[in-house]
């Protein structure tokens, strides 16, 4: 629920609190995830975020760990790579695209 909040919600607040994260120097938007991960439980059952304060500190660890994990899945073109533990190559049947063809 908060990935919904973020992707139709948080763009119309980013723009409304421009000029705050402006003067700000970004530091509102921590305060704006926290306001979005505490509407969160008027909307999910059984979801329960005890305080402002307590949103803001989740809202930081969300965006640590997202953050954490975007650096070890995202390359350097910015695709998000899975990662697979597999000591052999096997045979694959079919078709192979190659980079060109698939673009």
């Amino acid at each position: 629920m908060l990935g919904i909040l973020n992707a139709f919600v948080r763009p119309f607040l980013l723009i409304l609190s421009a000029p705050v994260i402006l003067i700000t120097l970004g530091l509102f938007i921590l305060v704006l995830n926290g306001l979005l991960l505490l509407l969160v439980p008027s909307v999910v059952v059984g979801f329960h975020v005890d305080s402002f304060w307590s949103a803001f500190w989740g809202a930081i660890v969300i965006s640590l760990v997202s953050w954490i994990l975007s650096a070890f899945f995202r390359g350097s073109d910015g695709r998000v790579h899975v990662l697979t533990h597999h000591t052999e190559t096997r045979r694959v049947r079919g078709r192979v695209l190659e980079d060109e063809e698939r673009q």
